[in-house]
């Protein structure tokens, strides 16, 4: 059914066999194939996502004598938890955004692979309890680290899915489109991987570097839209 749909979206079919010989489709068929409740359950799991993040931060009782300016150190470690997983789970938000918009059918794989993907991004809350709770401890941030490179694997297995299968999208993409996007999406991995090796030695700085994925990416993309060489292939990241 939905490799039927797959095959009449495809631009190629049309320039290839003309709108006499299209393949009929019912609309229960397209119904099925369409992305919207897809995105919908999505965008859906990642704002319970970002509102369980919140919950962690809870103001502390004040002891005898402690004025809540003081007893407000206490959560510093988790609100600096809460900001930079909030600024990750945004970045992955937009990626997905970013991909979706490209997408006009969705099949049995790209659904799969669609939960796949947000069963690591589920985990990312408690993730940051962890760091939250043990900012300096490595075991912690190893669990990070270990959280977002998984979510990044398998936002990049989705978008070589799609690319592999231009008949999903509503327009197919350029070599050069395709690699950018793939640079921009797995990028995030070797920092990753950094911040966890000197997690023990210099925790801080493994935390710094969590931080600033998200920094350098909302950057990375400002400047491919910014730069005329790469502005048109750039167009649909955000």
């Amino acid at each position: 059914l939905l490799s039927r749909v797959s095959c009449l979206a495809s631009p190629i079919y049309h320039a290839r066999m003309g709108d006499d010989h299209e393949m009929h489709v019912t609309p229960r068929e397209q119904r099925n194939a369409s992305p919207d409740r897809l995105l919908a359950f999505t965008d859906g799991v990642f704002a319970i996502i970002i509102t369980i993040l919140v919950l962690d931060i809870r103001i502390p009782e004040l002891d005898s004598g402690q004025s809540l300016s003081e007893s407000l150190t206490e959560i510093r470690p988790t609100t600096i938890a809460f900001v930079i997983s909030f600024l990750l789970v945004g970045m992955y938000w937009t990626e997905h955004r970013s991909t979706f918009s490209q997408v006009r059918f969705i099949d049995h794989n790209a659904i799969w692979l669609n939960l796949l993907f947000l069963l690591p991004m589920s985990l990312v809350p408690f993730a940051a309890s962890a760091i939250g709770e043990y900012s300096d401890e490595p075991t912690a941030l190893h669990i990070y680290g270990a959280v977002l490179i998984a979510v990044t694997l398998l936002r990049v297995a989705m978008n070589s899915y799609f690319a592999h299968h231009p008949g999903l999208l509503w327009t197919t993409s350029t070599k050069r489109d395709r690699w950018l996007t793939l640079g921009t999406t797995a990028a995030p991995l070797v920092i990753y991987v950094i911040a966890m090796l000197i997690a023990s030695p210099v925790p801080s700085l493994s935390l710094l570097l969590y931080f600033l994925i998200p920094v350098a990416y909302f950057a990375l993309v400002a400047f491919l839209k910014a730069d005329p060489r790469t502005k048109a292939d750039a167009s649909d990241l955000s």
